[in-house]
């Protein structure tokens, strides 16, 4: 067992994101788990660039209002507290309104 130090705020690398995105890696899951967790707060209008994930994603949003969009053109409107999932590998954007 141990105490996690936590790691200092960075901003979030362009090439991943499109606006000002700033992040905190809260837990970076030592092999094998493939568990991460990152507190990330989007200025209004920022968004990340189309990805998918292997594992899929969860996301909950803890302030504001996150905007999160599928390849078929669907976008959802997630307000604070509330939590949504991305399937494996489905393409998607998320940030916030």
């Amino acid at each position: 067992m141990e105490l996690v130090e936590p790691q200092p705020t960075s901003e979030a690398p362009a090439d991943w994101f499109t606006g000002d995105v700033w992040w905190d890696v809260i837990v970076a899951g030592q092999e094998p788990s493939r568990m991460r967790a990152d507190l990330v707060r989007f200025a209004p209008g920022a968004r990340t660039h189309w990805h998918a994930h292997a594992a899929g994603q969860t996301l909950c949003v803890v302030s504001g209002i996150a905007l999160i969009g599928a390849r078929d053109g669907t976008v959802l409107e997630a307000h604070s507290g509330r939590t949504t999932a991305c399937a494996p590998g489905e393409e998607h954007w998320h940030g916030a309104a």
